[in-house]
């Protein structure tokens, strides 16, 4: 599988990106805007750590073509402990950012965090 590459968005301190690489993966890349979980983050991984906001990137132009694209997006809006507010919630809609990535990198497999309610969107009381 060193011939499989992905890309991690809300990587954090490198928890699914950990998964794939013991799995085999090659990991290429990992997006994440909090300062303080990159700096962990690059003490573990060798590949390129982009401490940017997501929706100030261009994943074109700043990111590499991978197989498959990670991504444990903020779960506070959606998740059943939380406000449920969803897409009404800034936090969610980075979900909407997330579908960009996937459109233009267009990779083979897309590996998303579950949270129960997602499904329900603004309507995430269920």
């Amino acid at each position: 599988m060193k011939n499989i590459t992905a890309g991690e968005l809300f990587a954090g301190i490198g928890g699914i990106g950990l998964g794939f690489k013991k799995a085999g993966f090659k990991l290429s890349w990992a997006n994440e805007i909090d300062e303080k979980a990159c700096v962990t983050y690059n003490k573990n991984f060798k590949h390129a750590m982009l401490n940017k906001d997501m929706k100030e990137l261009d994943p074109e132009k700043e990111l590499k073509k991978v197989d498959v694209i990670t991504g444990g997006f903020p779960c506070q809006a959606f998740s059943i402990a939380g406000y449920r507010k969803g897409f009404e919630d800034e936090r969610g809609i980075l979900f909407f950012d997330t579908l960009r990535f996937i459109k233009e990198i267009n990779p083979k497999v897309i590996f998303l965090e579950n949270v129960k309610n997602l499904l329900f969107g603004n309507n995430a009381t269920k």
